[in-house]
């Protein structure tokens, strides 16, 4: 537990019906007679005056004292709830400070919870999901996450990694007690629930760090292709102008889009030409900085005009790993029917943006893409971290059940469980790397 004691505004600076300052530490009983003459008694709401240094009221509110360790923290919190006017909070801040507090670090309340083994790692995290949830969905996914439901299920997977480990490394440490365990149908049945289990998880992650973070994509092609009219049928409303005039879009437009509860960050660029002027020549440098970041890229090309030299020459110079969808815009000129093809894992879709023919296609396409499943009940808000450790734990998993299987080397699978088992841990904090920890925390606001 620390012994210093710390203070911050818990709600947003500026003017509100209720502010609250929130303090957490070892002994506030002498901050308590300090600033309101008594000590409250423990979680009971008590309606006080806040005294100054001279004895002059500050505020009048609401006090709740916390005792340890049944608090947030574990500690000692003491929260004031007074007006919610910046000058008061103010002044209240500065009183706590001179009674010997200090001002907290970002999430330094939430890091004190998980040092004080009141939360894990994961559900500390989810706090700052919550309060940044965009949209419904992602706020539930994200208190389920505060619940511990995504811990539950990678102690899950510990405690079944855990048991098959065990059991190989005794029978490779006691070879004198003849188990043979590499023919043991047991073990093979645990390593391929193991794998399967790992797989599932990483699944419902993938789906929720989505949610959380969702997935960014970029409509490139050339001028007057029919980029900023898929952008406003998608954002549905006329966010970028739209005009015959080729090269209306000289810069980089941004829309943020939800489908069904899936956050979509929608791009818009210039349009590709060779004898662009100046100002579109920049418009086409930013495309280009954005297609480094996208997660998927939208080609646009006016299917009136059919595949050009100019289309290909853009399609050949995209990044070869990013996921790329072709879409045939304009299909109502030629009176086409709006469709999707999958060839050789690239997907054309036909539509017509300025009619709304076949936009419903491309939405399920991108549903499909960002891995929606359309039930979010068991959804838990994931980041990226807990997809790179899943991902490490599922492939040493994946590797370790290959060499069983193929050639029987239980020491190579002993090790592949001890290194999917450390990534599991890394989810949940149980390790050491101070690095790490300054890093997720510093993400929270101030008074978490």
């Amino acid at each position: 537990m620390q012994q210093d004691i710390i203070v911050a505004q818990a709600t947003p600076p500026g003017k509100g019906g209720v502010g609250i300052v929130r303090i957490s530490g070892s002994n506030l009983k002498l901050i308590s007679q300090s600033l309101l003459n008594k000590t409250p008694a423990p979680r009971v709401a008590e309606y006080l005056q806040f005294y100054d240094d001279n004895q002059q009221v500050i505020d009048v509110g609401i006090a709740i004292y916390f005792p340890a360790p049944h608090s947030f923290t574990g500690e000692d919190v003491l929260e004031l709830q007074g007006h919610g006017g910046q000058v008061i909070m103010d002044i209240l801040l500065k009183r706590v400070l001179a009674c010997g507090a200090r001002i907290a670090e970002p999430g330094e309340f939430s890091l004190r919870a998980f040092m004080n083994d009141k939360m894990d790692l994961a559900q500390a995290e989810a706090i700052s999901d919550l309060i940044n949830a965009s949209t419904e969905v992602a706020a539930r996914s994200a208190m389920r996450s505060l619940k511990g439901e995504f811990s539950h299920k990678i102690q899950e997977l510990l405690e079944d990694l855990i048991f098959v480990r065990m059991y190989v490394e005794s029978a490779i440490d006691f070879p004198e007690e003849e188990i043979d365990f590499l023919q043991d149908e047991i073990l093979i049945q645990r390593l391929t629930k193991l794998k399967n289990s790992i797989e599932q998880v990483f699944k419902t992650a993938r789906q929720g760090y989505v949610l959380n973070e969702g997935m960014s994509v970029v409509i490139v092609g050339q001028p007057n292709a029919g980029k900023s009219s898929l952008l406003n049928r998608l954002a549905g409303h006329d966010a970028a102008i739209v005009t015959d005039i080729a090269g209306t879009t000289r810069d980089v437009l941004k829309e943020r889009i939800h489908i069904e509860g899936m956050p979509l960050h929608i791009i818009d660029t210039a349009g590709m030409r060779e004898n662009a002027d100046i100002v579109e020549q920049e418009g086409i440098k930013r495309a280009w900085k954005e297609i480094e970041n996208a997660d998927h890229i939208l080609l646009i090309i006016d299917d009136s005009q059919g595949m050009t030299e100019n289309d290909q020459k853009i399609l050949d110079d995209l990044p070869q790993n990013l996921p790329l969808t072709i879409i045939h815009n304009k299909i109502d000129i030629n009176k086409k029917s709006p469709h999707i093809s999958t060839e050789e894992n690239c997907t054309e879709i036909y539509l017509s943006a300025k009619q709304n023919f076949g936009i419903d296609l491309l939405v399920e396409h991108l549903k499909q893409c960002m891995g929606y499943e359309g039930d979010s009940d068991g959804l838990f808000i994931a980041r990226r971290r807990h997809l790179d450790a899943l991902e490490r734990a599922k492939n040493a998993v994946n590797s370790g059940f290959t060499q069983f299987m193929q050639h029987q080397a239980g020491e190579l699978l002993s090790e592949d469980l001890r290194i999917a088992q450390f990534a599991l841990n890394e989810i949940t904090g149980e390790f050491d790397n101070e690095d790490l920890l300054g890093e997720i925390f510093s993400s929270f606001c101030i008074g978490k």
